[in-house]
């Protein structure tokens, strides 16, 4: 877009004769005319005297006048010339080169050499100045005096017409094509071709790349001539002329100078009429446009100024790349317009739907994000947000209705449905709206998410800064009367004091509601379940509205409101399970969508999760126990509630908590898992006794289940446990807890007589030997086998003992129930004498010991066994030959009948006795090796004490160092250390005196 970048103002008018040459110097402009003369000119009025020093090196606008002319400055007319500020020279291109010392104009160096040169070259920076004539290109460098040294000459293929400096190399124009010369060895590398129309030209750029012509268009390259970019400078017409201001290029036509911008896509800016132009040189601060006999002045518009015009005309990009080119002292300045243009900007490619565009410039801007949301009236905000005015609000309403604010807030465009009615011009620019609503919206949602990592980190850090002041105790009382803080339901109060907060609520609520307008649920639902500021009740009607129920849980979850949460889980949880329930929205939800939401929530409020828990346990048991497991709820607190609100599932609570690990379920808590089968047993048992069906061995599986805990764990009671039992069933269960109690004599007599299964009562003894095994104590582990074959041999006494303790269970309502095998003696009012309580059962003093089976009875007492009584005879051989490892054989063979026939006792003898042999020869071995290694050590002893000293009359004392002679000697315990008798005598008594009084502090 055409703007004003340079003024044009006429410097010199009618300088005569013609100009050929034209350089500026500080205030000064030079004048090369076609008799060889220089004029200088200055500024005509007095005031440039008093200028500010800054402007000092600066061209004036204001007309020129001649100062001074030097006539035969030249004996040819001058082709060029260039000030070299940086060494106060003036290098001018004449019939050769010469150097001028500024500001006297004294020639220092005239280089004799560059005789009919045509084109130079200058680089600053090193001092190289190249040149060429006819076919030879020459570099010389300036040694910082008064001359120049010749560094390189080369040949080229044709005569150089344009030529520059680009970093070691030099890039020249033969042929009507471009060509890199290689400073150093002088390779040619060929670029391009030039064009057949207009001039060549190589113009060098501040970045040290080129700028080539070819006929109208200029070519970027680097240093190496490698193309830069696809995009091409096209000029109006092929330029004479081009140089660099930076931003623009400014180029020299036939009829005009041509300003366009330095940035793609390289528009044109401005066009300067002026005829009969013939140099284009550029100044400090202008651009000097030598004509015949006048010199113009293109003096650049102030940026500022330059800004305003393309805002005002439209051209924003434009303007925003100027800005970038303010002085850094107005720092503010530039941030600020450049803030009003991104804003101006956005507002006009919102109104051309450029959405995304115009929210990248909203973005640019800084701009509060309440003043875009202002551009949508349909999102709403939280109350306390006050929404700015905007420069300029786009009145959507007419193009978008479906972006319109209901009284209700939220509008049901994105769903709404055209009427019947409509004509299909209605519906085809409804269908428009919508894509535009869509569109504005999708742009919305790319602002918000790129602006929302700071804000949410400030959120972030502002909380917890006020988390450690709480924490430190830095808060004053004023400003507990006017703040509060947030809800431990959520975020959805927040500080009026907390602007980063609030302005985070502010863009998570709209961010939300913008992913849902646009059916982006599950990017929606992602926003959720991070960290956010969503305003609660904002989007809790929005969501609920829409039935993004998955999306509802996620906010309540993010905000801590877990009890509402549930509530709406276990609603839907009931929705989806009736068979009316079709809606896809409830569908995927079922128990187990509430036991996943608990399992972080055990941690930290275990009651909540006991609560809900309640509500599923009876559908998904296993998964509800597993929570309660997984989730280290104190085992206590679980078996007190379900035993409270579900005590069906108490048991299986305890069975699962067992099964883990035995040692994290207390004593009280085994006991009650046991009492809870033996309930459902004791009822199944009374449900078969009154219909007459029980059987002893039917087993159900609880019952399995309670044998096999009164077996394996140990942390209940078992005389409670026995005070429960029926006295004329259940008699493994009384066996179990007899044995917990050591009463293994009634435990094995239920076994044998009331189970009649010896397999249960063998299993029981091996039990018992097992554990007394594996004890420390010296006890005798056998001895239970023998208790066992007792029972066996006599088993009507046995009988007759059990019946008459279960006679006395029954008898004995008010008996003192104490531990097993235990006698107390009860004091009886008045001093009387004590009696003797059976423990359990009203149990006779029959307790087993060690002792009880080993009576010391021979062969013949067989008054003991009544002639009526039936031996177990086959029995007794079985245990004997099945255990006879574990019996004491001596003992086993005393409690046997006389008429028991050895052959019987083959498979109890035989591996018996074989044993013991077998034994009894390994003992004898051992006994041998005892001996022989006790010999062995007798005869080392011996060797020992035969150890020999032989004194000669060389052996010397080792403590007094004398020799030994006929004295008495002594020898130490190593053989060789020899001393006189009387010297170890003083040692020893020396060590005792040490020893016993130590030295003396003075």
């Amino acid at each position: 877009m055409v703007h004003n970048a340079f003024d044009s103002l006429e410097l010199i008018s009618n300088c005569s004769p013609k100009i050929d040459a034209v350089a500026s110097y500080g205030l000064k402009i030079l004048l090369g005319c076609s008799d060889g003369s220089l004029k200088i000119y200055s500024p005509g009025s007095s005031e440039s005297d008093r200028s500010p020093p800054s402007d000092y090196q600066s061209l004036r606008k204001e007309s020129y006048e001649l100062e001074r002319t030097i006539s035969g400055f030249s004996k040819k007319p001058i082709l060029s010339m260039e000030v070299l500020a940086s060494r106060q020279l003036l290098l001018s291109l004449s019939e050769s080169i010469a150097f001028h010392r500024l500001p006297n104009l004294e020639t220092i160096a005239v280089l004799t050499k560059a005789k009919g040169a045509n084109v130079y070259s200058w680089d600053d920076r090193r001092g190289f100045l190249c040149f060429a004539r006819q076919k030879r290109v020459c570099i010389f460098r300036h040694d910082g005096g008064r001359g120049f040294v010749e560094v390189k000459d080369f040949g080229v293929p044709d005569t150089v017409k344009s030529m520059s400096w680009c970093g070691e190399n030099i890039c020249i124009a033969i042929r009507k094509e471009y060509m890199i010369l290689n400073a150093t060895n002088g390779a040619l590398s060929e670029v391009f071709p030039s064009g057949r129309i207009g001039p060549p030209l190589v113009v060098s750029l501040l970045s040290g790349e080129l700028l080539l012509g070819k006929e109208n268009i200029g070519v970027f390259v680097d240093q190496n001539g490698k193309l830069l970019q696809a995009d091409r400078i096209c000029w109006s017409e092929a330029p004479i002329a081009v140089i660099i201001q930076k931003p623009y290029a400014i180029a020299l036509l036939p009829r005009r100078v041509e300003v366009r911008s330095l940035r793609v896509p390289y528009a044109l800016i401005q066009t300067i009429v002026l005829q009969n132009v013939r140099h284009l040189i550029p100044s400090s601060n202008a651009v000097i446009v030598a004509l015949e006999n006048s010199i113009f002045g293109l003096f650049p518009v102030p940026l500022g100024a330059q800004i305003v015009q393309l805002t005002a005309s439209g051209d924003f990009e434009e303007a925003l790349a100027l800005c970038k080119l303010l002085p850094p002292e107005d720092a503010s300045l530039r941030a600020a317009k450049e803030g009003s243009i991104h804003i101006r900007f956005a507002h006009y490619l919102f109104d051309t739907g450029s959405y995304e565009e115009a929210m990248e410039h909203f973005l640019a801007s800084q701009v509060d994000i309440t003043y875009v949301l202002s551009l949508y009236p349909s999102i709403m905000l939280p109350k306390t947000t006050v929404v700015p005015e905007p420069e300029k609000l786009l009145d959507i309403s007419s193009d978008a209705p479906s972006l319109s604010r209901g009284s209700s807030g939220m509008s049901d465009d994105m769903e709404s449905s055209p009427p019947a009615q409509l004509s299909e011009l209605d519906e085809n620019a409804t269908l428009k709206s919508k894509k535009m609503s869509h569109n504005t919206l999708m742009a919305l949602i790319k602002f918000l998410q790129k602006k929302r990592s700071s804000i949410i980190e400030k959120a972030t850090a502002e909380g917890t800064e006020e988390v450690v002041l709480d924490a430190v105790g830095d808060n004053f009382a004023s400003h507990d009367s006017t703040r509060f803080k947030k809800s431990s339901k959520g975020r959805g109060t927040i500080p009026m004091y907390s602007g980063a907060r609030e302005m985070a609520a502010i863009l998570d609520t709209a961010l939300l509601q913008a992913l849902l307008l646009t059916g982006q649920s599950s990017a929606a639902l992602e926003l959720l379940k991070g960290l956010n500021y969503c305003d609660v009740k904002i989007c809790e009607e929005i969501l609920q509205k829409k039935n993004h129920y998955a999306a509802l849980l996620e906010l309540y979850k993010s905000n801590g409101m877990h009890r509402e949460a549930l509530k709406l889980l276990h609603e839907l949880v009931e929705e989806s399970k009736s068979n009316q329930s079709q809606d896809e929205h409830t569908q995927k939800f079922n128990p187990e969508s509430i036991i996943e939401y608990l399992k972080p929530l055990c941690g930290t409020d275990p009651m909540l999760v006991l609560e809900f828990s309640m509500l599923v346990l009876e559908s998904c048991p296993t998964q509800t126990i597993e929570l309660f497991l997984s989730g280290n709820i104190p085992a206590d607190l679980v078996n007190s509630y379900l035993k409270q609100y579900a005590p069906s599932m108490q048991g299986r609570y305890l069975e699962l908590m067992l099964a883990m690990n035995e040692n994290s379920i207390s004593g009280n808590l085994q006991n009650e898992m046991v009492q809870i089968y033996l309930s459902e047993v004791l009822d199944w048992y009374s449900d078969l006794s009154a219909q007459q069906k029980w059987d002893e061995k039917a087993y159900s599986p609880t019952r399995k289940k309670l044998l096999s805990a009164l077996e394996s764990i140990s942390g209940y009671n078992p005389e409670v446990l026995l005070k429960r039992l029926p006295a004329d069933a259940l008699y493994e269960e009384r066996a179990i807890l007899l044995g917990k109690m050591n009463q293994h004599e009634l435990a094995l007599s239920l076994y044998v007589h009331k189970l009649c299964v010896p397999e249960l009562a063998l299993a029981y003894c091996d039990r018992v030997y097992e554990s007394i095994a594996h004890q420390p104590s010296g006890k005798s582990s056998g001895n239970i086998y023998l208790t066992l074959l007792q029972i066996y041999l006599n088993p009507r006494r046995t009988t007759k003992n059990f019946e008459k303790q279960i006679t006395n269970l029954v008898s004995s309502q008010n008996t003192t129930i104490l531990k097993a095998g235990s006698v107390t003696a009860v004091k009886v009012k008045g001093g009387r004498t004590t009696k003797k309580i059976a423990s359990i059962e009203g149990a006779e003093d029959m307790r087993m010991s060690p002792s009880s089976t080993d009576s010391g009875r021979s062969d013949g007492d067989a008054e003991e066994f009544s002639e009526d009584s039936t031996i177990m005879i086959d029995q007794v051989l079985d245990l004997l030959s099945q255990r006879w490892d574990r019996i004491n054989g001596a003992q086993a063979l005393k409690l046997l009948p006389r008429e028991t026939k050895l052959q019987n006792l083959l498979p109890f003898l035989e591996p018996l006795l074989r044993k013991s042999s077998e034994a009894h020869r390994n003992l004898s071995v051992i006994k041998s090796l005892r001996q022989s290694e006790n010999l062995q050590v007798k005869d080392e002893l011996y060797n020992q004490r035969k150890t020999v000293v032989k004194i000669t009359s060389d052996s010397m004392c080792s403590l007094c160092n004398k020799k030994i002679g006929t004295s008495v000697f002594a020898v130490y315990p190593n053989g060789k250390t020899i001393v006189h008798f009387v010297c170890f005598r003083d040692s020893q008594s020396m060590k005792a005196v040490a020893k016993g009084s130590p030295l003396r502090k003075r």
